[in-house]
C-alpha cells in the first residue's frame, strides 16, 4: 500500500509526520513510502536520509493515488476531496474548528483518525501525539514567557541588592502544564499551579510547584482522562476564586484544553487588569479559542493596566518552534498508530478495537466522533 507524506502547506509548520527512523519501521511493515522532497528539511531531515531509510522521494506526492495520507496539521478541504474512496488519513485533524474538511472527509468516503481522539489509556500512550506536542508546547511557552518579562526568573543575591524570583502562575496540570512547571522551575522561579482535577496536587508537588486547591466540589474528570468542562456556575466560581492568585503572578501561562472543542475561559479581562505591569501572560490554546479573553492566536497584545501594560501573547504553533524534536516525537506517535492498524502490509482498521474506534473521526460517510456530528448538523 502506497504511504504518502507532504510538505505541510500551513505557513508556519515546519514538522513532519514522518522522520528517516519511522520510515524504516513502517518500511518493515510491508508498507511503501512515499515523500515530498523538501518535507522534512524545516526539521533537519534531508531528502537523501529519507532515501537511505527506503522511501520514494517524488517532487509532488499523488494525493489521489494514496492509500495512506500522513499529516501533522489539519488537511484542506480540497486536499480532503482530492483522495480516494476509501483512502486513510492519520494526523491532527482539530475537528472542532475544521468543520469543512470534516464534511469533505465524509463525502469522500475517507477514513480518517484524529490523534486528538486518542482515548487516555496506558496501551494508547505510545500513540498519544497530544501529549507528546504538549511536552514540547510547555517547554517553549516557559521560554516566550522569560523572553519577553523585563526581569530575572530567578532569586539574585547582589552587593547592589537583592532581586526576588519571578512568581509564575500555571493554568491547567496536564503533560504541557507540568512541563511548563518543570522548567520554570529549573529557571529559578517561585511556582504554583492550579487545575480542577484534585488528584493533579502530587504531580505539580512532584515537579516542584505548589498546588492551589480551589475546592471548586465538582467532579472534573472527563472520559479518556482529560478534564472536563466545568458548567457556566462553577467555572465563573473557578474565575473569582483564581482571581487573587492571577493578580499576583508576575508570568501567568494558560494550557487548559478539551480534545475535539474550544478552550475554556480562565482568565477574564478583569482578571488581567488587576494584574501588575509588566507581566506577561501566554495562553497555549489560544488557537482553540485561548483561556484568556482577548487573545488572539500568534499576535502578542499589550494589555492597559495601572502603571503600564501587561503582555498577552496568543502562543501559535509553539512545537513547529521546535521542529526537530517535536517531529520525532509526533511520527513516531503516527507510526505506531500506523502499525496497529497494519497487518502483513496493509491496513485494516480494526472498529473493536477501542483505540482504533475512539480515534476514527470518519468513516464509509459517516462521521463517528458525535460531537463532531452534532456541531456539523448545526452547521449545515
Amino acid at each position: 500500500m502506497q504511504v504518502g507524506v507532504g510538505r505541510e502547506p500551513r505557513a508556519g509548520e515546519r514538522r513532519v509526520a514522518a522522520t528517516p527512523e519511522t520510515v524504516q519501521q513502517l518500511a518493515a511493515l510491508g508498507l511503501n513510502l512515499l515523500v515530498e522532497s523538501g518535507a522534512g528539511s524545516e526539521a533537519g531531515f534531508a531528502d537523501a536520509a529519507y532515501k537511505e531509510a527506503g522511501a520514494t522521494v517524488i517532487s509532488e506526492l499523488p494525493i489521489a493515488g494514496l492509500d495512506v495520507l500522513l499529516h501533522v496539521r489539519p488537511l484542506s478541504p480540497q486536499t480532503a476531496a482530492r483522495l480516494q474512496p476509501g483512502a486513510v488519513t492519520i494526523g491532527l485533524a482539530s475537528p472542532a474548528s475544521e468543520l469543512p474538511t470534516v464534511h469533505a472527509l465524509a463525502a469522500g468516503g475517507i477514513t480518517s483518525f484524529a490523534l486528538e481522539l486518542l482515548p487516555r489509556i496506558s496501551r494508547a500512550q505510545s500513540m498519544d501525539a497530544l501529549s507528546s506536542q504538549a511536552l514540547v508546547t510547555g517547554y517553549r511557552a516557559v521560554l516566550e514567557a522569560a523572553v519577553r518579562y523585563p526581569r530575572f526568573f530567578p532569586l539574585y543575591m547582589t552587593a547592589a541588592g537583592t532581586i526576588a524570583p519571578a512568581r509564575v502562575l500555571v493554568l491547567g496540570a496536564g503533560v504541557a502544564g507540568l512541563q511548563a512547571i518543570g522548567t520554570a522551575k529549573r529557571l529559578g522561579a517561585r511556582v504554583a499551579a492550579n487545575d480542577i482535577r484534585a488528584a493533579s496536587a502530587d504531580e505539580v508537588a512532584s515537579m516542584g510547584g505548589s498546588f492551589i486547591n480551589l475546592d471548586l466540589d465538582a467532579a472534573a474528570e472527563g472520559s479518556g482522562g482529560y478534564a472536563r468542562d466545568l458548567g457556566e456556575d462553577r467555572a465563573h466560581r473557578q474565575r473569582t476564586l483564581l482571581a487573587p492568585h492571577v493578580a499576583a503572578a508576575d508570568v501567568l501561562i494558560t494550557t487548559a484544553a478539551i480534545p475535539g472543542r474550544p478552550a475554556p475561559v480562565l482568565v477574564t479581562a478583569d482578571m488581567l487588569a488587576g494584574m501588575r505591569a509588566g507581566s506577561v501572560v501566554v495562553d497555549l490554546a489560544a488557537e482553540s479559542g485561548g483561556n484568556v479573553e482577548g487573545v488572539v492566536a500568534g499576535r502578542d497584545i499589550q494589555v492597559p493596566v495601572d502603571g503600564g501594560t501587561v503582555t498577552l501573547v496568543g502562543l501559535q504553533d509553539a512545537a513547529s518552534a521546535m521542529p526537530t524534536d517535536a517531529s520525532r516525537l509526533f511520527a513516531r506517535n503516527v507510526s505506531n498508530f500506523l502499525a496497529l492498524i497494519t497487518d502483513s502490509g496493509t491496513v485494516v482498521p480494526d472498529f473493536d478495537d477501542d483505540v482504533v474506534a475512539g480515534t476514527c473521526l470518519t468513516h464509509a460517510g459517516a462521521v463517528r466522533h458525535a460531537p463532531t456530528a452534532a456541531a456539523l448538523g448545526k452547521d449545515a
